[in-house]
């Protein structure tokens, strides 16, 4: 934009003239003026632009060494997630991984979390608990640390973790799954296998093959999702790996 007063050539969307002050505003029309004048000073991108900035944040500068250990770990879990993408419910192939024995402690954790808030939400709080903390993690490092491909893998952990539920859900009617202390819920007192306790109390007991399948079906999107994501945050990185990026910058 030229100045009126000045003539000096600027920026389209300065509010007055670096030159002389003039405010530009004021030789435009009211319906300009809204438009392009914004209560917050300037015009800022749609929504959607600002929320994949923020979720592919990326460093001006990336060390060789943290993007190649990136990448290896994203090879080794794209790896890992086929094996789980091509199992069934019935394998139970999640709860033999060694990512089960990851999510039980936090499993049995959230069961004495939610113990004081009654016996329905004490047995619910195993699988809240195992949810929790995988969410937890993804939340802290999107927004407190800034590193999304570290959210990205977190979110993978989410899914994982629903993933892991279904075949309990599954078996909340026939209750032949092992369960802690080498019992089964068949043979354990009513409320041992928390989700036959949970469907029986909310009446549902007769959709667990249902509701297994939509955990997992739910779980398997949010992994292959958060794969998405990670590999998207690398693609991004790779531009930006020092000695290969254009700008030097930061550490990390």
């Amino acid at each position: 934009m030229k100045c009126p007063k000045c003539g000096l050539e600027q920026g389209d969307f300065k509010s007055e003239c670096m030159r002389c002050g003039l405010i530009f505003s004021r030789y435009r029309p009211p319906e300009e003026r809204e438009l392009r004048y914004p209560l917050w000073g300037k015009p800022r991108p749609p929504l959607l632009r600002r929320i994949l900035d923020y979720l592919l944040h990326t460093r001006d500068s990336v060390k060789l060494i943290y993007f190649t250990g990136r990448v290896i770990v994203f090879l080794l879990i794209l790896l890992w997630s086929v094996k789980f993408f091509e199992s069934s419910i019935e394998s139970n192939y999640v709860g033999r991984s060694f990512m089960h024995l990851v999510n039980l402690p936090f499993h049995e954790a959230g069961h004495l979390i939610f113990r004081p808030l009654g016996d329905l939400l004490h047995s619910m709080g195993g699988s809240l608990g195992q949810l929790i903390m995988p969410l937890t993690c993804a939340l802290v490092l999107l927004i407190k640390t800034r590193d999304t491909f570290g959210a990205s893998m977190a979110l993978w952990w989410t899914g994982e973790s629903l993933l892991d539920m279904a075949p309990y859900i599954n078996d909340a009617r026939v209750m032949s799954l092992q369960l802690i202390g080498n019992n089964t819920g068949s043979s354990a007192p009513y409320g041992f296998h928390d989700w036959n306790y949970i469907l029986t109390e909310l009446g549902l007991l007769s959709h667990e093959r249902t509701i297994a399948r939509l955990a997992e079906a739910g779980g398997k999107a949010v992994m292959a999702l958060a794969l998405i994501w990670g590999l998207t945050v690398l693609l991004r990185q790779m531009k930006h790996v020092r000695g290969f990026g254009r700008k030097p910058g930061l550490n990390r």
